[in-house]
């Protein structure tokens, strides 16, 4: 972990790692000190944190139109914390989760604190802004089920250091979020049978993009449903189930084309792109550039 003295120094270590930026305020200048390791896993960034009591926040000045399009989650392994974002309070101690928005105002009080941070973008999570503005700022005991699992797992990964290669981390990163997606949707209100069927298939769908041989009938086989109630599952939906799986494997493709090594056939082979020139052709319909043209710009982003 490195060490911090200085209040000023840490809140700048903290955004260093690729977090939301947080200032300081009432805190012991002279006996501070603080504590970081992070990790980055493809386009999931995880990172625990050593905290003396004190107050940290983000005001409209520190907040990001940037961090919208992201996630985070505090896991709180050692200590308590209050933290208040638009009017939502939740007071969490040792083992309980809360999602903030990052890109919102925020302020969180602790005691002397150990926890975890995960931050991952919107559109690897199999769940609405809807889903996820019902659930920012809900207490979430992590003592048990997918909760500790996703405490553990995220531990795991910031102690692992600088281990994993490009492909491993990023893969890793999946895992994350898919985890993440299970254990916010058994949080969120009651749905119909039809949404939660149709959260079960997303969330299929999510964990085997890489199958090229993922497309509607072999969803519906493995939901036991034929293709055509499938369909109506997603008839009111932005997109067809068809549509879903080019959407989120075009969005794998763009990530990892921006943070991970391998060919561009190679990354497209990786989530279920069979045919480079079709690839190809699709990406730039979808986000006005070439795959090639898309990963020069994100190394000229990360250089700058």
């Amino acid at each position: 972990m490195t060490v911090f003295s200085d209040p000023g120094v840490w809140t700048r270590g903290v955004e260093a790692a690729g977090l939301p930026p947080m200032r300081a305020r009432g805190l012991d200048v002279g006996g501070f000190r603080a504590a970081l390791r992070s990790q980055r896993l493809g386009p999931v960034r995880v990172a625990e944190l050593v905290t003396p009591g004190g107050e940290c926040f983000r005001d409209e000045s520190g907040a990001r139109a940037a961090d919208a399009g992201w996630c985070q989650l505090f896991l709180v392994t050692q200590g308590s914390t209050h933290l208040d974002q638009d009017g939502r309070r939740a007071e969490l101690r040792g083992g309980d989760l809360v999602v903030v928005d990052p890109s919102r105002p925020l302020t969180v009080t602790t005691t002397a604190t150990r926890y975890l941070t995960v931050l991952m973008p919107r559109h690897l999570l199999a769940l609405t802004d809807g889903d996820l503005d019902r659930v920012r700022g809900v207490r979430i005991p992590g003592s048990g089920g997918s909760g500790a699992l996703l405490s553990s797992v995220a531990h795991a990964a910031v102690a692992a250091g600088g281990s994993f290669g490009p492909d491993e981390a990023s893969r890793s990163g999946t895992a994350v979020a898919t985890l993440t997606t299970a254990l916010l949707d058994a949080h969120l209100p009651r749905r119909s049978d039809d949404e939660l069927l149709r959260r079960r298939v997303e969330v299929f769908v999510e964990a085997h993009l890489a199958d090229p041989g993922l497309d509607p009938s072999t969803v519906a086989a493995a939901h036991h449903i034929s293709c055509r109630r499938l369909h109506q599952l997603f008839r009111d939906e932005p997109l067809t189930v068809a549509a879903l799986v080019r959407h989120r494997r075009l969005e794998r493709c763009r990530a990892d084309l921006g943070t991970t090594s391998g060919s561009i056939a190679q990354i497209a082979a990786r989530w279920g792109f069979t045919d480079p020139a079709h690839f190809s052709r699709l990406f730039r319909s979808t986000y006005g550039c070439t795959p090639g043209e898309h990963r020069r710009r994100s190394a000229a982003l990360i250089s700058n």
